[in-house]
C-alpha cells in the first residue's frame, strides 16, 4: 500500500478541522471561511480541494465510515476467532465507539439524509458496510462451530438495530451510571442474539 499523497494528506487535516468547527459551533454555524481561520490559510486553499460545503460534508461522512469500519480489524491472518467477534462486541457497546464521532453531528446528518439523497446514500453505505462486515464475522465463527448461530445477516442487523437504538436513547442521558447500566443491558441483549452469554 503507497504512501498518500499530498493531496490526499492536505483533505484529510481539513476533514478533521472540519469536524473540529462543526463540533463545537454547530453544522449550521460552521463555514469554510472559519475552518481556513483556525487552519491559518486563505479560505481559497480549502475551495482549490472542496468547491463547497457540501463536497466537505461528505468527505466528512466517508472520514466516518473508515472511523467506524476500525472495529473490525483481524489480528489472526487465519482468520476470525471467537475473541475476534467478543472484543466487536465490546468496542460495539462501548463509551470508545460512541466517542468516534460525535453525537450532534451524526445526528445532524441522519436528519440531512431525509432531504439530500446524496447524504441519504452516504449513511445507506455506512448502515450496510457495518452490517455487513459483522455478519461476515459471525458467518465465519459459526462455520468454525464457536457458535450456533446460522442467520448472521439477521443476527448482524438485530444487534446493530440494538447499538442504533441504544446510542439515542442514551445520547439523552446525564446519569452516568444509568449510562453505563443500560449500556450493559443492551450489550447482554447482544450476546443473547449469539447464543447466550460466552467469553473467549
Amino acid at each position: 500500500m503507497g504512501r498518500k499523497s499530498l493531496k490526499e494528506t492536505r483533505q484529510l487535516e481539513i476533514i478533521k478541522i472540519f469536524y473540529k468547527v462543526a463540533k463545537k459551533e454547530g453544522y449550521e454555524n460552521t463555514s469554510i471561511a472559519k475552518i481556513a481561520k483556525v487552519m491559518d490559510i486563505n479560505p481559497s486553499l480549502i475551495i482549490h480541494y472542496f468547491k463547497t460545503k457540501e463536497d466537505l460534508t461528505y468527505a466528512l461522512i466517508d472520514y466516518i465510515l473508515d472511523r467506524y469500519l476500525l472495529i473490525y480489524t483481524i489480528k489472526n491472518k487465519e482468520g476470525v476467532t471467537l475473541a475476534d467477534l467478543h472484543k466487536t462486541i465490546e468496542m460495539l457497546f462501548s463509551k470508545k465507539w460512541n466517542l468516534l464521532f460525535d453525537d450532534g453531528l451524526f445526528y445532524t446528518f441522519y436528519a440531512l439524509a431525509f432531504r439530500e439523497k446524496k447524504i441519504k446514500a452516504k449513511y445507506k453505505t455506512i448502515l450496510d458496510s457495518l452490517r455487513h462486515a459483522l455478519a461476515t464475522m459471525i458467518e465465519q465463527c459459526y462455520k468454525k462451530q464457536f457458535i450456533q448461530v446460522s442467520d448472521a445477516k439477521t443476527a448482524a442487523d438485530l444487534i446493530f438495530v440494538l447499538v442504533d437504538g441504544a446510542y439515542f436513547y442514551l445520547s439523552l442521558e446525564n446519569d452516568k451510571k444509568a449510562y453505563a447500566e443500560r449500556l450493559d443491558y443492551y450489550k447482554s441483549k447482544a450476546y443473547y442474539i449469539l447464543g447466550g452469554e460466552w467469553t473467549p
